[in-house]
């Protein structure tokens, strides 16, 4: 019970919003409003999986918001250009891969902190999209547009897709050793060392792997929209850190998992949707994220205070 307290803490305040919803505003579970809320949360469900990972290994990445933008912008100007989705996909995925690369070679092969490192590529990235297409807008053919199929079926295809990533990186994580090896670097990167992984290669990787996903997640998007503006993204890396360490994953590093992310991904994006439908001011939106936020980490801190104690 206490290993996963946090990911039953935020499932059970999951479980209560939508109660309440029920209870005070049952038009919020409209089936097409809530498939369009489901599937604009997909690519942001995509990159938080990759910061899962990033988190549990003890490092942070503030730059996936500009890595999304420059592979929604790359991505966007190749399919402009008349290049099918099949090939835009792996195209945008590749960028991100790359730039994750990047980021992974300063902090794993040169010790750089990540968060200085990410702080500064985040920044490069932003002002060079910026004075690259100097505030123009990307626009798309119009078999971009939900792959070419209706609007509901490629809503469904999108979702899909993220749940079947949850899955698959929920299932990576405990039954593939090269998951475990995730927590023993976030752990104590030294044993981990003196137990045979190479906790520079995992990093490197980990970063290469969410470069990846947000190039996915950017063509994710690319699809919703018939255009794609520069600013796309904006933010991004502050919502999906807030989902993943309110799903109970561990800023200092070694354990959660994804399940509890999406929990607090759901928790978070329910707060706008929820505002709306009981007819409160859109500006309480972020007090209350941020509220959430903070008695996730006190409640966390309380309990690791409460472990210590009881070891005492």
């Amino acid at each position: 019970m206490n290993r996963y307290f946090r990911e039953i803490s935020v499932t059970v305040a999951l479980g209560l919003v939508l109660l309440v919803m029920a209870a005070c505003a049952p038009s919020f579970y409209q089936a097409q409003p809530l498939l369009s809320l489901i599937t604009r949360e997909a690519p942001t469900l995509v990159v938080m999986c990759g910061m899962a990972l990033i988190i549990i290994s003890r490092q942070i990445d503030i730059s996936v918001g500009s890595q999304f933008s420059v592979c929604s912008i790359g991505a966007g100007l190749l399919a402009a250009r008349g290049w099918p989705l099949v090939a835009v996909l792996p195209a945008a995925m590749m960028m991100g891969a790359g730039l994750g690369a990047f980021n992974g070679w300063l902090i794993a092969g040169l010790r750089l902190p990540s968060i200085v490192v990410t702080l500064a590529t985040m920044v490069m990235l932003r002002q060079g999209l910026n004075l690259l297409q100097q505030g123009a807008f990307v626009n798309l053919p119009d078999n971009v547009q939900w792959f070419g199929l209706s609007q509901t079926t490629g809503q469904w295809t999108l979702v899909g897709t993220a749940l079947s990533l949850l899955l698959g990186c929920g299932f990576f994580m405990r039954h593939v050793a090269a998951g475990r090896w995730v927590y023993a670097v976030g752990t104590d990167a030294e044993a981990a060392r003196l137990a045979g992984i190479r906790p520079q290669w995992v990093t490197f990787l980990v970063f290469v792997f969410v470069g990846a996903l947000t190039g996915l997640a950017a063509t994710m998007n690319l699809v919703q929209s018939p255009q794609i503006q520069p600013l796309v993204g904006s933010g991004l890396e502050l919502k999906v850190i807030a989902a993943v360490v309110v799903g109970g994953v561990a800023i200092s590093g070694g354990r959660g998992n994804v399940w509890g992310a999406f929990a607090g991904l759901l928790l978070l994006a329910c707060v706008s949707p929820a505002l709306t439908h009981l007819h409160v001011e859109a500006y309480w939106e972020k007090a209350i994220q941020g509220m959430i936020i903070l008695l996730a980490v006190v409640a966390d801190g309380l309990r690791q205070r409460g472990l210590k104690g009881g070891h005492g």
